[in-house]
């Protein structure tokens, strides 16, 4: 009979925030399976954890996920854990959990400590929408491309970063989101847990003078782009256009007369009637 895989979160700085389920989880699976050994082994001691660590990381993910589920197969029970937090959030393991369910192998989840969602609830950000991006990506093409796109998102943004790259993040964020409402995370359950909020434009002055230090491992959590910001710059974008261009627009995409008028209206936030006595020459 085969084992099955659990994803078991670990604290993401206080070792008190385990769950009791987690650590009866990982004193009785046969193998876990850790980003990295030397992380792990500290929690693992902590709790009196004697089960048998092996490596699965960004470098081995693929091979090490069939070896894995080989392992299953054969009747054992493998946990699986990232060095903080929910594993294959923004870590490797989303590729373990795929091909295990591509072998038809039973996958289960032990939950606990977010980082996100933890500091989404401290940010004091509107959380009933939220988008998680992680951390950005290295390449400059790669990350104007996603900066672009962020610029438009209405939902609250939540991005990790490492101390080195955070001033660099700030002012790319301030360049493509404009001076938008951020609370920087950091040490999140640790003694020296921290929310700096403000603006961007406010926060980076800090920083550059040296008013706030620079340390630990952040989440930052910005606030989307307004709704009603993002309405008035569509209806702006339309006045470049006549309202008779507007309507032949949406004629050509096989509205029928009724609908482009609608349409036209909505886009443009003005009465149908004014759509119309437009069209007509009045």
């Amino acid at each position: 009979m085969a084992g099955k895989i659990y994803l078991v979160a670990t604290p993401i700085g206080n070792l008190s925030d385990i769950s009791i389920r987690a650590v009866d989880t990982l004193k009785n699976v046969d193998i876990i399976a850790c980003e990295d050994t030397r992380n792990t082994i500290k929690l693992l001691n902590h709790f009196e954890i004697k089960a048998p660590l092996t490596s699965y990381h960004e470098y081995n993910k693929i091979d090490k996920a069939y070896e894995l589920c080989e392992k299953v197969k054969t009747g054992k029970n493998i946990a699986f854990v990232s060095d903080a937090g929910m594993p294959a959030i923004s870590d490797p393991g989303y590729e373990l959990v795929d091909i295990a369910y591509k072998e038809g192998l039973n996958v289960t989840v032990v939950p606990g400590a977010s980082a996100v969602v933890s500091a989404l609830a401290i940010s004091g950000i509107s959380s009933r929408r939220f988008s998680f991006e992680g951390f950005l990506p290295s390449d400059k093409n790669e990350k104007k491309e996603i900066l672009t796109e962020l610029s438009q998102e209405s939902r609250t943004i939540i991005l990790y970063e490492a101390p080195h790259r955070l001033l660099k993040t700030l002012k790319e964020l301030f360049e493509c989101l404009g001076d938008r409402k951020i609370s920087i995370v950091r040490e999140l359950t640790k003694l020296h847990e921290e929310v700096i909020r403000g603006n961007l434009g406010k926060i980076i002055a800090d920083y550059e003078s040296c008013d706030i230090a620079v340390r630990g491992e952040y989440v930052l959590v910005i606030e989307g782009k307004s709704l009603i910001e993002k309405r008035n710059e569509r209806q702006k974008s339309f006045e470049e256009i006549s309202i008779k261009e507007h309507f032949d627009k949406y004629i050509l995409m096989g509205f029928d007369k009724k609908e482009a008028m609608k349409a036209v209206a909505k886009d443009r936030g003005i009465q149908k009637r004014e759509v119309y006595k437009e069209l007509i020459g009045e």
